[in-house]
């Protein structure tokens, strides 16, 4: 028999009360829940979508301090962009940060919207980023449902569904929103925070610092370690490629990536599909127009995208000819992906 909220108790009960009372008390102090500024909360939470609190702090604070608005993000040169996102991945958030402010300054005149389904219009916003803003900034009565807060339903429910389900996910969200409390922000950051502390994923909730384990039915009925349910990722795709790290004059060369598609209108090593034999390599040089200097090192590297793997061999060394007119010198200006940068190294040969 398919699992049924409208015969669980409802939502707005006496597990409500407790979250909400738990929080104050338990919450870790994160810069950007001392404000209520949507731009300030818009950007944390698009920073922390796949990426850890503490990582993002720094880049949170430092990006704030150079772009403290909208108007200021909307205008920023993409490589200074770029640069200040170096580190945090998935650059496509930046590209619809950018693309984002500056639809607000079209459509909205500058202000951020002030409604969840306003929200949504803009590019790289999703239910749970509009949810987040929407309710913290501006008391909106909507949920932010998140990877956390269906794995906190999921177990206080002892709800067997396929969270990875959009249905699954629809169903929370519309439950939860027509149940909020009178604080709709606090809520939402109670269920974020309960989830990212005490009711971890990997089978493990730490049910004996839970504020909720007197009325969680997945504890109760012994099954809090088997939930959530959530259908198994696709293995990702492994992709080799072969990656020059030419240096000239001591200065890595770089071309810019397309405006589409992964990484894109960011700068890259110069690359090509499939791992190159050292005389294919010498080959594509020459028809580059350049020679290498000194001795060539060869080595491997790897990384991880959502989806993809790329497994890279890489031939670094020093280079000349006419060729490198057609690459851009690094000046530490502009940003290079982890992806590339995981190549810039020498070491003997391999």
């Amino acid at each position: 028999m398919p699992f049924r909220a409208d015969l669980c108790y409802t939502v707005r009960m006496e597990w409500i009360e407790l979250l909400m009372q738990w929080y104050p008390d338990h919450h870790r102090d994160l810069p950007w829940r001392n404000t209520r500024d949507p731009y300030a909360i818009w950007l944390s939470e698009i920073m922390l979508q796949q990426t850890r609190v503490a990582a993002v702090i720094p880049y949170y604070e430092r990006f704030l301090a150079e772009l403290p608005d909208v108007a200021s993000l909307a205008a920023v040169d993409d490589d200074r962009l770029n640069r200040l996102w170096q580190g945090l991945g998935y650059y496509s958030r930046a590209r619809n940060l950018k693309r984002a402010a500056n639809e607000v300054l079209s459509r909205f005149g500058g202000r951020m919207p002030e409604t969840y389904e306003a929200l949504l219009t803009l590019s790289g916003v999703g239910s749970y980023t509009a949810g987040a803003i929407a309710s913290i900034a501006y008391g909106e009565r909507v949920p932010a449902v998140d990877g956390n807060v269906l794995r906190v339903y999921a177990r206080l429910m002892n709800d067997p569904s396929d969270i990875a389900d959009p249905a699954v996910k629809a169903r929370v969200f519309d439950t939860l929103k027509a149940q909020m409390p009178d604080d709709p922000g606090l809520f939402n950051q109670a269920m974020m925070e309960l989830g990212a502390t005490v009711c971890v994923p990997n089978g493990r909730p730490l049910c004996g610092d839970c504020p909720l384990a007197s009325v969680c039915r997945a504890r109760a009925a012994g099954t809090e370690r088997l939930l959530p349910n959530k259908r198994p990722k696709k293995p990702r795709t492994i992709e080799r490629r072969t990656v020059f790290a030419l240096y000239d004059r001591g200065a890595p060369l770089l071309k810019k990536r397309p405006n589409k598609g992964l990484l894109a209108g960011l700068y890259e090593l110069p690359n090509v599909s499939g791992t190159l034999t050292p005389d294919e390599a010498t080959a594509k040089l020459t028809a580059w127009d350049l020679h290498p200097v000194g001795a060539v090192q060869s080595y491997s590297a790897k990384h991880v995208f959502t989806h993809i793997e790329w497994h890279m061999r890489v031939y670094a060394m020093d280079v000349a000819g006419e060729g490198t007119g057609q690459f851009v010198r690094s000046d530490g200006s502009r940003s290079i992906p982890t992806a590339f940068a995981v190549c810039l190294r020498r070491e003997t040969n391999a």
